[in-house]
Formats: structure tokens, sequence, C-alpha cells
């Protein structure tokens, strides 16, 4: 797991004598409520900023201004909890700003849109600058979003209607050079206008804050604006942190909580599989958390084997696994319902693990239907991520399935369904991130080059099936599973086949050809198993076979490259797969 980029550790002070009282934080507090009844008072009678909406994505805009900033400020570990807190909190306020539209005119208020940080939020507790120290506090850290906006404002020369400095510096922060903005719910506040509509962009990688103002002002508009300079407030005085002061002794220093002081990963997963189960046996570490929906070796019910053992906590979804269960039985076994349903079941399970995801968890291994809708909401920022590949990613998937329907357009399966643009563009911009793809499927490990992380196919004990005449077809005939292919095939050839399911490209599609479905001993007389697959993602009967000693015969859609006993030939050639079966049952070519 890579390490967040940090900077240097600060030197520590010697001991400060005024250790900060409970009484103090009482006092602060009452005089904060007074200050929040002053201010609702206040806005109620000139007119309180409104709630913005959000745009669409994507926007022709230019884009006016650009604030970067790093999300991890120290490398002290007593302070990392409250540091991966900090960007935790900016990762739900980012969420809620990004793609905000500013009407011309219109005052933006900050806490009128981030509104106010409590945990049922998902807001945590993380580094607040408060009367001279940096104390751990929920929705602690959200004055780097202040002042990134506060310095695109400046850079976009927009109307800074309400602004106020912070009352100490931090190293390396934009107080030191007079661009910074403190805020404080609800009294100390942010606001800004422009006479012409803007935009705000606002997300995180994994190691830093992207805030960005977009919009297209006129010349009359923009010589109209008060741009506001940095104001001169002054050299402040340095804050103090836990870090720094020296006072482990005081009622606020994460010791006293027993914060964790190093990063974890969290592993978010769906759909068992054997080849991934053992990576997370592998490579967990005591301290991680698993986020599956079910611990099924728990429960000992449901397809959910996960190593859950060994992990700090195992966080489940049970409900969610009914509702998906209970809807996946009301569709049909296949077609573009069953995939859309599939789809949204996928975005809800997403959505119930983001709420359960540890604010330490600075990086994540993914199950890859997971990832588009962690990605678009956000969850993935301010973390390295890995994905556990299930198939080729949406946009090559659709590819392959747009050349195959393209040689074969009678096909009523080839074009049933295609994902939502959003959703594909989402895992295209996900998968470009990731730090690695893990996989045994050597087709799609060829998409990752060099971030491939290529698993061992885990293939069943060794048996000894005995050798027929037949050959068998271990899947439903469909279009991509190569129907069309070895139809076209066996024409020439006249071998006898065996089904390994229904008959989807219609009832008469294997009229002129021996067929017959297969029984409980899927193998029984086999002379070899042959899938000329345009897309097959998880090949079990093919290794099954192969563990067999039954010769296989797979595309390289199949993955299966240097598996002992596999014949491999290419994607959609048919005449490579006449001569491969021709060999295969003892036949001339």
């Amino acid at each position: 797991m890579s390490s967040p980029r940090l900077a240097p550790e600060p030197a520590v002070l010697p001991p400060r004598e005024d250790l900060p009282s409970r009484l103090q934080a009482l006092a602060f507090h009452a005089k904060a409520v007074i200050f929040r009844a002053r201010r609702f008072k206040q806005d109620g009678a000139t007119g309180r900023p409104p709630r913005l909406v959000h745009g669409p994505a994507g926007s022709q805009r230019p884009v006016l201004a650009t604030s970067r900033g790093p999300l991890f400020a120290s490398a002290n570990g007593s302070e990392f909890a409250l540091q991966a807190g900090k960007v935790q909190n900016l990762r739900v306020a980012a969420g809620v700003l990004h793609r905000l539209e500013v009407p011309p005119g219109t005052v933006f208020s900050f806490w009128a849109n981030v509104g106010r940080t409590t945990r049922r939020r998902g807001f945590v507790e993380g580094r607040e600058l408060r009367e001279g120290c940096v104390i751990p506090s929920v929705g602690g850290g959200l004055c780097q979003l202040s002042n990134a906006l506060y310095d695109c404002a400046l850079q976009a020369g927009l109307e800074i209607v309400e602004r106020h400095a912070h009352s100490r510096r931090l190293p390396g922060s934009s107080a030191e050079v007079g661009r910074d903005a403190t805020v404080f719910w609800n009294y100390v506040d942010l606001r800004l206008r422009a006479a012409f509509p803007w935009r705000i962009h606002a997300a995180l990688t994994h190691d830093e804050l992207i805030v960005q103002l977009l919009g297209r002002p006129s010349s009359s508009t923009r010589s109209g604006l008060r741009t506001a300079a940095p104001p001169g407030d002054g050299p402040q005085p340095a804050a103090e942190s836990c870090e720094t002061c020296g006072m482990i002794s005081c009622f606020r220093h994460p010791s006293t909580a027993g914060l964790p002081q190093s990063a974890i990963t969290a592993w978010v997963v769906d759909a068992y599989h054997p080849e991934h189960a053992a990576h997370v046996a592998a490579e967990r570490a005591p301290g991680d958390h698993l986020l599956l929906p079910l611990n099924s070796r728990r429960w000992r019910v449901g397809p959910y084997h996960w190593p859950g053992d060994g992990f700090a906590r195992v966080h489940e979804a049970p409900w969610t696994v009914l509702h998906r269960s209970w809807v996946s039985r009301r569709l049909a076994a296949q077609g573009a319902a069953r995939q859309r349903a599939l789809l949204g079941m996928d975005e809800r399970l997403a959505a119930t693990f983001e709420r359960r995801l540890p604010a330490l968890a600075t990086h994540l291994v993914v199950s890859q239907n997971l990832l588009p809708w962690l990605w678009r909401s956000g969850a993935l920022g301010g973390r390295t991520f890995d994905v556990l590949m299930t198939r080729l990613p949406m946009a090559e998937l659709e590819r392959v399935l747009d050349t195959a329907a393209a040689a074969h357009p009678q096909s009523p399966t080839l074009a049933d369904f295609r994902a939502p643009t959003a959703v594909a563009a989402a895992e295209t911009e996900a998968l470009a991130a990731v730090r690695h793809w893990i996989t045994p499927h050597t087709g799609i490990a060829a998409l990752a080059a060099d971030r491939a992380v290529i698993l061992p196919w885990r293939q069943p004990k060794s048996s000894t099936a005995r050798r027929g005449t037949r050959l068998i077809f271990p899947a439903s005939t469909l279009g991509r599973k190569g129907a069309w292919e070895l139809r076209e095939a066996l024409r020439e050839l006249q071998i006898p086949l065996t089904l390994g399911g229904p008959v989807l490209e219609g009832k008469d599609f294997w009229d002129g050809i021996a067929t017959k479905p297969a029984g409980t001993d899927w193998l029984e007389d086999a002379a070899a198993v042959v899938l000329p697959a345009w897309v097959e993602h998880q090949p079990r009967r093919l290794l099954q076979a192969a563990a067999a000693n039954v010769p296989v015969i797979a595309s390289a859609a199949c993955g299966l490259a240097g598996v002992p006993g596999v014949t491999t030939i290419p994607t959609g050639d048919t005449g490579a797969l006449r001569d491969a079966l021709a060999r295969a049952c003892g036949l001339s070519a």
C-alpha cells in the first residue's frame, strides 16, 4: 500500500504552561451559540443566501481559476487520525459543492450549501484551528476547502462579500500569504458573488484537493467587478498543534482518545471469485477492514465465501443482499432488463459500503462492479486504490460486442444492452487512476500492461474423464459465447455437439447439426470442450475440463493463455476454430 504524500515532520516545541481547560472550551461553545443566533437573526433580516443546485456533468465554460493543495500536511503519527479525518471531511464537502451552479448576482455562501457538519452526514473528527491550537473537531479541516475557494475567487476577480482571516497561521498554509478564509458554522462564513454565472468544481485526487471556478464573464461584467486583493492582515503568530505544543496531558490531545496512528486498507468486495479470495487472504493486514455483502463463512448461507478472519472489522449489508436476491429472482436469466437491474443493485450496494468506509482507509481494494459508483460519488478521492477485475472494462466490452454484432447483425442478443454513457465513462476514468488491475484473466491483464497483477487460476483437483466422440459447448447458445462461429465450423465438420445451456439465439439455430443437452455429467463422452467466445470472464468449466485431461479449445477472450491443456485461438476466427476442432477430433482439417 502506498503512503500519502506527506510534508516533513515539524519540530517539537517545548511544552506550554497554559494548559487549555474544559471550562475554557465550555465558554467558547457558549459564545458560539450566541454568535450563531445573531447570524440567524441577521440573515433573517437581510435575506439568507440560497442553497444552490448542481448542474449536469461536463461544462463548456472556460476555467477561470484553479487552486491545488496537498491533503496530508504532516508525517507525525500522533495526528494521522485527525489528518485522515480532515480528508474525509473534505471528501464529503467537496462532493456537496462539486458542479454547484451560481447564477449572476447571487451570493454564494459556504455554509448555506455545505450545511452543518454532523456525523450523520459522514463528517468525522478532523484538524480544526481554534483559539490558537489545532484540535480535534467533527468537520475539522474544511478551511482547506474555503481557502481554495477564496484563492480561486481572487484569481477570477469575484466580489468578496464576506471573508475572515485565520487568527493563527499553519506552516505552508494559505494564511502565510494572506489568501486564507476561515469558516466556522455558521457565523464565520465565506460569501462570494459575480455579475455572471459561474460554477464550482471540487475534487480530491489521491494526494491533492483541486478546486476550480468556471465561467464566461463578458467584458462589461469583468470591468464592473470589485476585485478584492489579499487584505493586509499582517503577520499572524504560528498555530500550535498537538504534535508541536508538547502538552500530551491536554484533554484534546489525540493520545487521550486512543486514536489510531497508521493508515489501513479497506477491501470492498462483492461476488466471490476464488482467485481474488486467495489474494485477499494473502495480502490483508491486521488493522484492515473487509466490506462484503454477507459473511457466508460465518452464517453458512449465501455465495460470499470471502475470508473474513484476520480483519479488524467486517462490515456486511444483509438487507441489500435480500433486496438484490428478491429482484434477481423476478428477472429473466438474460436480457437488457436484467442488466439494467444489476447496475442499479451495484449502485445501491456501493452506496451502502461508502457510508461504512473508515476514514483511516487511505487505500481501497474494490470489486470492479462497484468501482464506477464509488468513483462518481467521490469516495475514492484522497485515497489510492486497486481493483479486483471481474470482466472487461465497459468501454472495451462494448467495443467487442459491437464488433461481434457487426459480424452477426441477425443475432438478437449481441446488441440488446449497452451501459449508460455516464457509468461507462466513470469506470474509464477510475481505471485510468487505479494503481493495479488484479485478475487471473490474461486478456484483461493485457489491457493493464505494467499495472496488471496476474493471479494464477484456481483449478479444481485433477481427475480423468472418459474420452468420447462428442464436442462439448459448455455455455448457453449466445452470440457472445461464439455460437455463430461454432455453428459455421460444425456445418463443415459434422461433429456431434453437446449443449451446456439453453438456446437463446433462436429455436432453429442448430438445425442440421446433431445436438443434445448435457446431462448431470456434462463431460460424458467428451472428445473436446470448445468455447470460441467473444466475451468470457469466468471460464470455470474450461478449467474443470482441463483438470480432467479433456482437450480445451478456447478463444483468447477466455483469458486462459498458458493454462496446460488449453489451445487458444484468435477471437472470432472461424477458420482457426475449424482447424483446431478437426485436430482435436482426429479429422483432416
